[in-house]
């Protein structure tokens, strides 16, 4: 391996030394104005607030067959690091989290359990159905399981396969992302005008 040096071009170097005097407390006037219009960057609240939502995705550690399986790869294994996306942080707790992914088959018994977890969970929250069995029951549609999760939750993002490769949950989330900067105003209540069961119960 060969290292080269290369000299720093002008603009950089100029920038450095600007920086150094604003430090030192000798930039003062027009120039401490000039300065500061170059760095600061000016948006509206809900753009940056959508951003930090979708830069900071909990999902909850949660998987129902063999697609937890492959769920489980993208959080933990170091070929396919969620990290990048700002996904990794896996809580356990619905009080936590704030992405579901239901990987792998409902039957009918499991559907109010995972409801009741998805009413745990806080505003606002997004569910991915991953695999084929969770979207429309799959190779398995016989009378025990649901034929398709939307069923008895909101989906936000389907990812299909039998099981879908890791690549394929990195790309649905990459569109929850997408979609989560794109609408500012989420949460399932609000743009379904819809009450959760846990209000129901009385």
């Amino acid at each position: 391996m060969e290292v080269t040096r290369q000299k720093l071009d002008g603009d950089f170097r100029i920038r450095q030394l600007k920086a150094q005097q604003l430090l030192r407390g000798d930039l003062e006037g027009k120039d401490l104005d000039e300065y500061v219009e170059e760095q600061v960057m000016l948006t509206r609240l809900e753009k940056a607030q959508a951003w930090a939502r979708s830069n900071a995705i909990w999902p909850l550690g949660f998987g129902l067959a063999c697609c937890g399986i492959e769920m489980i790869t993208v959080f933990g294994s170091p070929r396919n690091d969620l990290a990048r996306f700002g996904a990794e942080v896996v809580r356990f707790s619905p009080r936590q989290a704030d992405l579901l992914i239901l990987s792998g088959r409902v039957s009918i018994k499991m559907a109010p359990v995972i409801r009741r977890i998805y009413d745990q969970m806080l505003e606002p929250k997004w569910v991915i159905s991953m695999g084929a069995c969770a979207s429309s029951a799959g190779m398995f549609n016989n009378y025990a399981l649901v034929a398709g999760a939307d069923k008895f939750l909101p989906i936000d993002i389907y990812v299909p396969g039998c099981p879908p490769r890791p690549e394929a949950l990195i790309y649905g989330i990459i569109k929850l992302q997408e979609k989560i900067t794109g609408d500012p105003s989420l949460g399932w209540r609000e743009r379904y005008q819809a009450e959760g069961t846990e209000e129901e119960i009385a």
